[in-house]
């Protein structure tokens, strides 16, 4: 797969400008994770009362992204999706308590998707994915196909909350907090121009003794974006995937 990477916006604990990330991409860490958002200033505040913490970082990186006027059709992706809220709601049917409708459908791996296209006033399509440990590239699947669909244009959005304490014998792939946006457009746009950054994705069979990659996809990425490689290896099971720079 050959697309383009027109802009893109991240989001850490601590990590909030591009200045920032490219320390951290030279030299990276874990980040302590105190339950820091983003603010969401250009929601107004009722709206923002109602976004979770994940859904907060999702629209803090895609909104702008997506230009005033603009309908772009929306990847979103996560592995584990609102685990807080999630664990909320168990522990209210542990202790045998009624659960709320609206906690409950805001749980479900759609929401942060559908209040996108509810805030932002899209009417496009939009798809939800949740996979493996390689979530980030089967996203990059999926805005592929848009793209070969016709549209000019798709926005990709990565995002992972640190679980509660009660998940950590389970889940061990999310250092820290994050969300990642992606505007991921044709290699050459129907006008004939050529903009951004052209990568390659290339899948292939893993080979035996294959390692998995230290930090998630996804912050690896920010890494190469910031001029740290051209190549990335990602390896998952059965699946290598191949990340190229092209020059």
């Amino acid at each position: 797969m050959h697309f383009r990477i027109d802009q893109y916006q991240a989001w850490a604990p601590t990590l909030d400008t591009p200045e920032a990330w490219e320390a951290w991409a030279r030299q990276p860490v874990r980040l302590p994770d105190n339950n820091e958002q983003p603010a969401c200033e250009f929601l107004p505040a009722m709206q923002r009362r109602r976004l979770s913490r994940l859904a907060r970082m999702t629209m803090h990186v895609a909104w702008p992204l997506c230009g005033e006027n603009e309908q772009l059709p929306f990847v979103f992706a996560s592995r584990h999706g609102e685990t807080p809220r999630t664990f909320a709601l168990l522990s209210d049917v542990a202790d045998e308590q009624p659960l709320s409708p609206t906690q409950f459908g805001l749980s479900v791996h759609n929401a942060i998707a559908g209040q996108w296209s509810i805030l932002r006033g899209q009417h496009g399509e939009s798809v939800a994915i949740a996979g493996e440990a390689d979530t980030f590239e089967h996203a990059m699947v999926e805005a592929a196909t848009l793209l070969g669909d016709g549209a000019p244009a798709v926005l990709v959005v990565i995002a992972e909350e640190r679980p509660p304490a009660a998940y950590d014998s389970w889940i061990d792939d999310v250092p820290f907090s994050y969300a990642l946006a992606l505007k991921v457009g044709k290699v050459q746009a129907d006008d004939g121009t050529q903009t951004g950054q052209h990568w390659q994705l290339r899948l292939e069979p893993a080979g035996e003794g294959s390692t998995a990659s230290e930090w998630p996809h996804a912050l690896d990425l920010v890494r190469a974006l910031h001029g740290q490689s051209n190549t990335l290896t990602h390896t998952w099971k059965t699946r290598r995937w191949t990340w190229q720079r092209v020059t």
